[in-house]
């Protein structure tokens, strides 16, 4: 509403138009006048006023036809229209109030009456005014609720998409790095490295139907998933049976060696308990693990459409033939991943053994036991 209340009086006669003019500007209200129905539509589509008195005689147009453009007018429809009378017949006050107005008035005018209908009148336009404000800011609030909405899905779903093709830790840096940083970019750090797999796989899957191999992963994958997840490590590829997980990058962490034996440990244990299930299935599968501590370079790998994050370097390469030397239910680790935890592990030393793609000897140890 306008301050003051500004009110639009359509009168084909001067006279009525000054009596209003004078008694509603004695009393605080703003007054525009129209002196035919024509000029009242104009004014009203140009003043927007709070409240209009609509005389309901007038030459040229009358005061039903305006009221019922009046309210046909989206714009206008809500401003309230008092139908102004001096006819003793009532059939022109329900006709007028039949085609929208809102309340009528008699002339000559009396003027507590005149007074009472327009702050009447008046009030129901603020309170409309104010449930319209409320309705655009509540419309406003929902509207920037759903953009934050969709932009908090279209986030998730790309967490999601990432997670399906890099590791949880990578893809939650993809995520939160600006538009200046990469967190996939090439770089090199010391890292420990964990290579599991299956005793007997491949002879497994060569006799049994593609279902049960299909099983048999599931179960193992979803049971080593845990316990990466548990101990932080960084899933950095599944090679059929095998896995390869990171510690101490992209998520850097002082004791990387000492969570990669704990994880050794707990999958040893969980793998075990599998093992007895699939030899009741009829499956002789085990169980080696081989851990190996160095630098190495870390970034993505491949092409345009698809990329990987990948450890590359020799580390990554010990630790798999140490899990190839590995018999069922071993852990064997390097010298340099076993040193920061030989405190508190026990070990038995294997002395040098001779690896693939390794041109001198390796130290290895055969983890057993946390000590308590």
């Amino acid at each position: 509403m306008h301050d003051p209340p500004r009110i639009l009086a359509v009168d084909d006669m001067p006279e009525n138009l000054e009596i209003l003019r004078v008694r509603l500007e004695a009393n605080g209200y703003e007054v525009v006048t129209a002196a035919d129905g024509e000029e009242g539509l104009a004014a009203a589509r140009s003043l927007a006023p709070d409240l209009i008195l609509l005389d309901i005689m007038m030459p040229r147009r009358d005061g039903i036809s305006v009221v019922r453009e009046l309210k046909a007018d989206p714009v206008l429809r809500a401003v309230p229209v008092v139908l102004v009378t001096a006819k003793s017949d009532t059939r022109d006050v329900v006709e007028g109030l039949d085609a929208g107005g809102d309340d009528f008035l008699s002339k000559p005018f009396e003027h507590s009456a005149l007074l009472a209908r327009v702050r009447s009148m008046l009030r129901q336009k603020k309170l409309h005014d104010e449930v319209q404000a409320l309705a655009e800011t509540l419309a406003s609030l929902n509207g920037s609720l759903e953009q934050r909405v969709a932009a908090q899905v279209a986030e998730i779903e790309r967490i999601n998409r990432l997670r399906r093709f890099l590791p949880e830790q990578v893809a939650n840096l993809v995520v939160a790095s600006s538009a200046t940083e990469d967190p996939l970019a090439s770089h090199r750090r010391e890292v420990s490295v964990v290579f599991c797999d299956l005793r007997g796989f491949t002879a497994f899957a060569e006799v049994a139907e593609p279902e049960e191999v299909m099983t048999v992963l599931a179960e193992y994958h979803a049971c080593l998933g845990a316990i990466i997840d548990r101990h932080e490590g960084t899933l950095e590829r599944f090679i059929g049976d095998g896995l390869l997980v990171v510690f101490n990058d992209p998520l850097p962490c002082a004791d990387h060696s000492e969570r990669a034996v704990r994880m050794a440990l707990a999958m040893r244990d969980a793998v075990g308990a599998l093992s007895v299930k699939w030899q009741r299935e009829g499956h002789a599968l085990g169980f080696g693990i081989g851990i190996a501590r160095g630098h190495a370079t870390i970034g993505r790998i491949g092409f345009d459409r698809r990329s990987d994050y990948a450890v590359i370097g020799s580390v990554a390469n010990l630790a798999a033939r140490l899990c190839d030397e590995a018999q069922a239910g071993q852990i064997l680790a390097s010298q340099r991943a076993f040193t920061p935890v030989e405190p508190v592990v026990e070990a038995r030393p294997l002395g040098d053994l001779k690896l693939k793609g390794f041109h001198r000897p390796m130290p290895a140890f055969d983890v057993i036991r946390w000590r308590d």
